[in-house]
This record gives structure tokens, C-alpha cells and sequence, in this order.
């Protein structure tokens, strides 16, 4: 397929690929080579080579782990780790051609060489039968000043490997006993033994929990027990696991986390479909990471509920004007074959709002509805008993009228009223029995009745110190109370709010952020783009379409001695460790901030996260995800497993709680004073030691992106020091407050992708060679490996792509060649191709080779079943000597180009520095 690419005439392209990809890294979790001949793990813990050749056989395979299932854990590094391994091959040097690669020991006298072997448990809790201590992840040091620019392929690893004895399951060399970082996973994965020293590490200990992987229940593949029998903890409630032991010849278990003695029920050993024995090993909680029990009838306070989706839609002038009255309810009535509704008990209601409400009566199991208007706004009240929500499947064809009539009862409509609070309070009184969603679409500022708001000021505190006290907490104290109450009744407000004016978006948040919801913020948005319809309509209907999880408790439990302290996220905390949840969300995850209150005496602590919920088909059951982490009394240990990612993430919710609390300048310098003290002990602690001329700015090597990602954090939309709109700003907080991690880390560093010399195998699906020497087209199409977002390796005749998580940019550069804009675009007129919000014209793989490509790499990024999100694609053409463009047009292209320029985190801007001059600030402030 090469030879039909078009030979564009330009130079080589070594300059813009990542300096990751130049040179091999070292192995940061293998032994040297000399202890690997005196010391060899895999075959310490019982896995034979045959296994150990199968394990690295899969690197990078298309045989991947179902989700949930973990690969072998047992004292040594889980199979779907291998690749966070070869990414480093070697120790880095220092520049004494030394490898000053020190452990720290609290109880040494002196600094000794870490060669991951040392006595980590040999003096700790006094474990049954001496256990050995087991090697744990080697500390590596990087020196920051010479990784530039960054390698940014660290950003896609998983985290570092969690390293547990070879007795820690109860399945003996278990391959499925851990969780999935997808899933569940925690900032340190070697937990300190005290809180002295998880203070000293300047560390923070947290979970990240992520219950649900896909929008679609049958997509995750999770194991379900095939009975309700239930088995938990008589003291602390935790649910039996891969990781408790069996007791009195198996006729007891002890807990993992609190180290009772509970009972085996009769029937854990028994199938009530076939009437025999069953052997209790086979069970599906005792060898998987993340199950699900099916609930019997006392963890139900009620039969579980049908889904219901009470639709308030904005009818005023300007939701009409702008089409969203109209494109949303033909989104709808598209959307209702895709509502989960496998039992046929999904109900629906619709309100339509301007300074009135209006409703919508339906004769149940018949044709027609009736339009019920009420204007008393000051105490809403249902004009019918009955009637205004229905059954979807009894009355669908009624319905299927209903929202193709919609948009006409209010076309001539002049009414400027948006009554969202009245709204919200009639749909609570309609739902409140059963529970539901509250779906709200608005072009409107809520400006009439309860919870009416105004304009703020944005031009006198913009870019000041208290911006973020008067223009990004709530306005009014409705929303959250009435959240509140909502949360208690099991509703969940969604919100989708278009409106091309301020809209107050930092109040209105409260409504989902506090009933497990989210808010979708669509700026200028208009019916008159397609790109924009296409974009909310695809979103709406994905929302509609996932299967949620109704009333549902989350409660998150840990070993004896660590306290689960503060939690992030959107939901309501009901008591001081139980998360509410009306509807669970299927694409957000949560943050779980944890305290160590005693010395932990155990080489391994444990974790659980139970979800208690009602599927969407009428079924009670209780996902658990466990994780197992080892613990140590070794600096060194923390810091070689500590995840860079899900650090972040924990700084992430914290800044945003920083912001809010005191100001962004604050929530900034809060940032960067967390890279400093990480550094500061680093250097103090664990450089070898205290080498004197060493670089102040060295780290251990699996921290090595952390400075990066928290100082791009800065420059975030959400806390950015230029002037930004403030229904920008708040809607980019909550979504950071939200998103899981993978989408997190592409919102704070975008990817960039060079289009115009990417490899012949990118953008067409992955192929492999047959046993007859055929090739064959398998799998998911393949991406161009990302380079670094800064303009220092870009070309000036290039073509780029970057995608920041919620837009596509599509770069061209000014001087770019052009054939590649004729195989692209059609036209060799670089001024004659559409800029801004856009989409590339289609041409078959015979017509273009290159566009055909180019359009697969961009589907492939919209591909995304763990998300709703969409990504409008926007056209940018660089700038160049001799550019023929109207003065009228340069306003906007301007515009555009900053917007895309603003993802080059890398870079400096107006107001921020760049990579590298932070880097030589930081210096200044680690070596006081």
C-alpha cells in the first residue's frame, strides 16, 4: 500500500520525533543483571518458564485480559506491567558515569545501595512462618534538566507493578486476584508503614476508583456469582476475597482486612441449580479482582425501580431561535429504541419551560396527549393525577408524536422566561416516589421564579484575586439544597446548557455535582452548524443510551489502620464514609484521599470498593473491586511505586478545592510547591548521598512526568492566569473534578500527532502475517506514536493533529506542501480549504490515499465506548509570510490559532512560562 502514497518533497523528520523514541530507557523495575543471575524472582515464586515466556510472548498482544482480570501478581510484576518495564532497559547515568542509584533506610546509619532486596519486612510484624522479604520496584533516579523535552510515551505506561508475596491469594498463583487499574488503583503502590513516613515523603495516599469501564454493562464482561449467597466479615463488613484464608480445613475464612474468623455459609459449597456440592475455589469471588454478587431481598429497602427520564426542555425564544428546542427532541425520539429498557418498565415524562410550565398529559395506551399549561410558578403543582409520566413501551407511538409535534406548540413563542427552579421542583414532585433522571436542556439564563439568577460582574474581578469567589461559587443556595434533596429521593439532575451568553455555569454545576450527575456546557451553540448538532446530538443520545446504575451506595473500606478521610467526586457523602449515588454514571471516575492512623504491622494492606446498586434491568446486586498493596518502612520503596498518574489526579481534585476555597493564583502556587517538596525530598533524602555538585531537580524515574503534568495543570483552562469567561472556567473545573484518569491526563497534556510523516501503517487497521505468508487486516486502527506538545519540533511545512480530550485541532501549516493539501482537501489552494469547525471531505482509499488515512486516525480518536464525548474537529491554517487573508477574517483565524497554540503546554504563552523555564525556576527554589 506504500507505493500509492503521494512523495511530498520535504526533508527528514527526525527533529519531530519524541527524544523517548530515540533512545532506550532504562528497565526502572528490573534487578541488574548481576543480582538477575544470582537472584531470579519468576522462579522464587513458583512460575514456571513456560508461564514467564508466555507472559512476555503477550506484551502488547491483541490477547488482552477481560476487564477486571488482572494478570499474575504473586511476588512478581503482573503481565499487563511488562510494558511500563521495557520502557526503561537500563540504570541512568549520572554524569560521572556512576550509577548513584541509593535506597533510603530510616533505621540505617548510613545511606546503603538499593538493590530492591533489602530487609523491607524483615523486622515488621512478625508474619506467620518468617516470610522472606520480597523485592520490590527498583528506585531509579532521572535528572530533569537533561529530559528535554520530556518523554512523553511515560504518559501512556500503566502504573508501576504491585509487587505481592507468592502467598498473598488464597488461589494459589492467581492471575486475576488484583484489580485493574481501570478499575481501582492508589496513588503508592508500596504503601508506608507509619504516618511519619508518609508525611516525610511529601506524598499524598489516595484512591482512584472508576466502577464502571464501559457505557454498556455486556461490554465489560464482569464474573457474576451464580448464586445470592453473600459471605462478609461479622466486624468490618468487607466481602470475601481472592486475598482471605481459609481456616479449620476450610470450614472458616479470616478476614484480610480486620483478621476475623467468619464462618463459610452451607450454601458457598452447594449449586441450587443442579442440586450438588460445588467446590468452592471454583467460585468467582474467591478468583477475580472485580465480581458481582447478585443481592438477596435485605439489601433492598425497596424493589428495585424502573428507569425514568423526565425530560425539561427550554421552549423560550431563544432555545427556539437557536434550534435546541427542536434538535433535541427529534435527538430524542431518535434515541428511544436506545434507552435501556429490556423489561419494558422505562418510564418518561416531558416539561416544557419558559416563564410557564407546560405539560404534557398522555391517555395511557392511547393515541393523543394534552397540553396543560401552568403559570403559577411561585408553587408549582401537577395539573394531573395521572398521565404525565408514562410507561415508554405502552405508549411509545403517542410519545413518537408527541416529539415530532414538539417544537410546533412554541414556534411563535416570544417569551424571554427560563423558570429552571420551578421546572426542577414539579419534575422532583413527579419522580420523587420512584426516583430517576431529570435530563435539562437550556439556552437560557434561569431568570424568573425560585433559583432565578443574573448577570455576574466579570469585567471588575476578572484575572484578579477573588474571581474565583465571585464568579465560580454558587450564586444562589437553591441549587445545592435542592440537590440535596433530590440526592435523598434518588434523582439525578443532568444538565445541557447551550446558550451563547452567560448562563452561570458555576451555579448550575451543583445540581449534578451533588446527585451524581454532569454538566454539559456547549458555548454558541447553534442548530445553523451542522458540526454542532452533530456534536449535541450524539452526546444526548450516548447519555441516554448507557446503562446506568440505579440507587446506588458506594462505600470504600481498607485494612485495619488506614481511614478513608475526605472524598472527591460527583455525589453526596450521606454519612462520613458512604457516597450517594441516584443514578451511577458509567464515565466518571472518584478520588478517595486516605489518612494512616497506626503503624501498619502486615507486609501487605488491602482495599475494597463496594457498589450496592439496581442495574438498569431490575436487578440488585453489589460490584466489589479489591486491591492488595505491600507496604514498607523504606523511603525508597514509596517513592519507586509511587503512580505519577494517579497523583495527579488526587492534586487535581485538590486544586480545584484550593480554587474555590481561596483564589487561582493560590490553587497555582499550591501546584507548584508540590513538585518542590517531592523534589525537595528527593534530594535530601534519596540522592545519593547528598552527592555534592548533583542536580537539584533529580527525581525517580516513575515520577519523571509528575512536574510536567501539574505545571500543563496551570496552564488548564480551568486555572489558567489569563482572563477567561467565567462559564468557561467553571465548566473546565468540573469536568477535571470528574474525568477519569486517561481522559484527565489528555485534558492537562494534550496529544500531537504528526500527520504529514507518520509511519505507512498508521491510519489503517493493524495487520499481521499468516502461516502461508499472507498478509491479514486485524484489529483497531493504528495511531502515529504522539510527540511532545511544543512547536520546537514542529515543521513549518507540516500538518498536526491535536487532541486535548474535548477538540480535535487539525493544524496546517503555512507553508505546507501543496500535495498534501490536494490529497487532503481537494484543492492545492491552501486559502481555499474551510477553517475553524469543520469536517474533512470524504474520498475513497482509490481517490486519496492520505485523506482516507487521516479520516481513519480521526474516527478512531472519536471512537471512545468509555465516554459521550464527541470531538468537533477544527481546521487551522498556520501562519505564513505572504498570507492572502481579509482583514475581516483575521480576527477569527487569530483567535483560532491561540486556541490551538493554548494546547502546546510545552510552550510559552502571554502569561506563562514554558517547560523549560520552569524547570530552571525550579532549580532556584529546591536548591534554597
Amino acid at each position: 500500500m506504500s507505493g500509492r502514497r503521494r512523495a511530498y518533497p520535504q526533508p527528514q523528520y527526525a527533529a519531530g520525533q519524541p527524544a523517548a523514541m530515540a533512545s532506550p530507557q532504562m528497565n526502572q523495575f528490573q534487578q541488574p543483571q548481576q543480582q538477575q543471575q544470582q537472584y531470579d524472582p519468576p522462579a522464587a515464586y513458583g512460575i514456571d518458564q513456560a508461564q514467564q515466556q508466555f507472559q512476555q510472548m503477550n506484551i502488547g498482544g491483541g490477547g488482552a485480559a477481560a476487564p477486571g482480570i488482572q494478570s499474575p501478581n504473586s511476588g512478581a510484576a503482573q503481565v499487563n506491567q511488562f510494558q511500563y518495564q521495557q520502557q526503561y532497559q537500563q540504570p541512568q547515568q549520572s554524569p560521572a558515569g556512576q550509577t548513584p542509584q541509593l535506597g533510603y533506610d530510616p533505621y540505617g546509619a548510613q545511606p546503603q545501595a538499593s538493590t530492591g532486596y533489602g530487609s523491607a519486612y524483615g523486622s515488621v510484624g512478625g508474619q506467620a512462618g518468617g516470610s522472606a522479604a520480597i523485592p520490590l520496584n527498583q528506585l531509579y533516579t532521572t535528572d530533569l534538566s537533561r529530559e528535554l523535552p520530556p518523554p512523553i510515551s511515560d504518559l501512556s505506561l500503566p502504573p508501576p507493578p504491585l509487587v505481592l508475596p507468592a502467598n498473598s491469594t488464597v488461589i494459589p498463583n492467581s492471575e486475576t486476584a488484583n484489580a485493574n487499574p481501570d478499575y481501582f488503583r492508589t496513588t503508592l503502590n508500596v504503601v508506608p508503614t507509619n504516618s511519619g513516613l508518609l508525611k516525610k515523603s511529601k506524598l499524598p495516599l489516595a484512591l482512584i476508583v472508576k466502577p464502571y469501564n464501559a457505557l454498556k454493562i455486556d461490554v465489560e464482561n464482569i464474573p457474576v456469582t451464580c448464586d445470592t449467597t453473600i459471605s462478609r466479615c461479622r466486624r468490618c463488613r468487607g466481602y470475601i476475597n481472592p486475598f482471605i484464608t481459609f481456616a479449620e480445613n476450610g470450614r472458616r475464612w479470616r478476614c484480610n482486612f480486620c483478621n476475623l474468623l467468619n464462618d463459610i455459609p452451607a450454601a458457598f459449597e452447594y449449586d441450587e441449580i443442579s442440586g450438588t456440592s460445588k467446590n468452592k475455589y471454583d467460585r468467582v469471588e474467591l478468583n477475580h479482582s472485580v465480581v458481582e454478587f447478585i443481592a438477596p431481598k435485605e439489601y433492598m429497602a425497596r424493589a428495585p425501580q424502573p428507569v425514568v427520564y423526565t425530560f425539561i426542555i427550554d421552549v423560550s425564544v431563544h432555545a427556539v431561535q437557536s434550534g435546541l428546542t427542536g434538535t433535541i427532541t427529534r435527538t430524542i425520539l431518535e434515541s428511544l429504541d436506545r434507552i435501556p429498557n429490556q423489561n419494558k418498565t422505562a418510564k418518561v415524562a416531558f416539561i416544557g419551560v419558559d416563564s410557564n410550565l407546560h405539560y404534557f398529559r398522555f391517555n395511557e395506551g392511547l393515541d393523543g396527549t394534552e397540553l396543560m399549561i401552568v403559570s403559577d410558578i411561585e408553587e408549582p403543582f401537577l395539573p394531573s393525577p395521572s398521565g404525565l409520566l408514562v410507561n415508554l413501551d405502552e405508549n411509545r407511538q403517542a410519545i413518537e408524536k408527541l416529539l415530532l409535534d414538539f417544537p410546533t406548540y412554541f414556534e411563535d413563542t416570544a417569551n424571554q422566561g427560563f423558570a429552571l427552579g420551578p421546572a426542577l421542583k414539579a419534575g422532583h414532585k413527579m419522580i420523587s416516589n420512584i426516583g430517576g433522571k431529570l435530563v435539562c436542556f437550556g439556552a437560557t439564563l434561569p431568570n424568573i421564579g425560585e433559583g432565578k439568577l443574573s448577570v455576574r460582574d466579570e469585567v471588575g474581578v476578572s484575572g484578579k484575586a477573588k474571581e474565583a469567589k465571585a464568579l465560580l461559587t454558587a450564586a444562589d443556595s437553591f441549587y445545592k439544597s435542592f440537590a440535596v434533596t433530590c440526592n435523598s429521593c434518588q434523582i439525578t439532575v443532568d444538565l445541557f446548557l447551550t446558550s451563547s451568553a452567560y448562563q452561570d455555569v458555576a451555579t448550575l454545576s451543583n445540581l449534578p455535582r451533588f446527585t451524581a450527575g454532569q454538566t454539559h456546557f456547549y458555548p454558541a451553540w447553534t442548530s445553523a452548524k451542522f458540526e454542532d448538532v452533530t456534536k449535541l446530538s450524539k452526546e444526548v443520545g450516548d447519555h441516554l443510551s448507557q446503562d446506568i446504575a440505579l440507587e446506588a451506595v458506594l462505600r470504600v473500606r481498607g485494612s485495619t489502620g488506614v481511614r478513608m478521610t475526605s472524598f472527591y467526586g460527583n455525589f453526596f457523602n450521606r454519612s462520613s464514609d458512604l457516597c450517594s449515588f441516584p443514578t451511577f454514571p458509567r464515565d466518571q471516575s472518584y478520588c478517595i484521599e486516605m489518612s494512616i492512623e497506626e503503624n501498619l504491622t502486615k507486609p501487605v494492606i488491602y482495599f475494597q470498593a463496594a457498589v450496592l446498586h439496581s442495574t438498569c434491568f431490575g436487578e440488585r446486586r453489589i460490584r466489589v473491586m479489591n486491591l492488595a498493596v505491600p507496604t514498607s518502612p523504606r523511603l525508597n520503596d514509596v517513592y519507586a511505586s509511587a503512580d505519577q498518574l494517579a497523583i495527579t489526579n488526587y492534586y487535581t481534585h485538590k486544586a480545584i478545592e484550593k480554587a474555590l476555597s481561596s483564589s487561582l493564583p493560590e490553587a497555582r502556587e499550591y501546584l507548584i510547591s508540590r513538585v518542590v517538596d517531592v523534589l525537595n525530598v528527593y534530594k535530601k533524602e534519596l540522592v545519593a548521598g547528598n552527592v555534592s555538585g548533583a542536580s537539584p531537580l533529580q527525581i525517580s524515574t516513575n515520577l519523571r512526568m509528575l512536574p510536567l503534568l501539574l505545571f500543563t495543570l496551570t496552564k488548564h483552562l480551568g486555572f489558567r492566569a489569563d482572563r477567561v469567561p467565567s462559564d468557561h472556567r467553571a465548566a473546565a473545573l468540573n469536568n477535571l473534578g470528574s474525568l477519569p484518569i486517561p481522559e484527565l491526563i489528555k485534558s492537562i497534556y494534550p496529544s500531537v500527532y504528526s500527520l504529514h510523516n507518520m509511519p505507512d501503517e498508521a491510519g489503517l487497521p493493524e495487520v499481521i502475517t499468516t502461516e502461508d505468508g499472507q498478509e491479514q487486516a486485524v484489529g483497531d486502527i493504528v495511531l502515529p506514536d504522539p510527540i511532545n506538545d511544543s512547536k520546537a519540533s514542529w515543521e513549518n511545512y507540516g500538518l498536526y493533529l491535536i487532541d486535548n480530550g474535548a477538540e480535535l485541532f487539525l493544524w496546517v501549516s503555512g507553508n505546507v506542501v501543496p500535495g498534501l493539501v490536494q490529497d487532503l482537501f481537494g484543492t492545492d489552494n491552501l486559502y481555499a480549504i474551510p477553517t475553524g469547525k469543520t469536517e474533512l471531505p470524504e474520498f475513497s482509499f482509490e481517490e486519496s490515499e492520505f485523506n482516507f488515512r487521516v479520516r481513519a486516525i480521526l474516527n478512531k480518536i472519536r471512537d471512545n465506548k468509555d465516554s459521550i464525548v464527541w470531538k468537533n474537529l477544527y481546521v487551522v491554517v498556520g501562519g505564513s509570510s505572504n498570507e492572502p487573508i481579509e482583514i475581516s477574517q483575521q480576527r477569527d483565524l487569530m483567535a483560532l490559532r491561540m486556541w490551538a497554540s493554548s494546547c502546546l503546554v510545552e510552550d510559552k504563552s502571554a502569561t506563562e512560562p514554558s517547560y523549560r523555564d520552569f524547570l530552571t525556576s525550579l532549580k532556584t527554589k529546591v536548591s534554597q
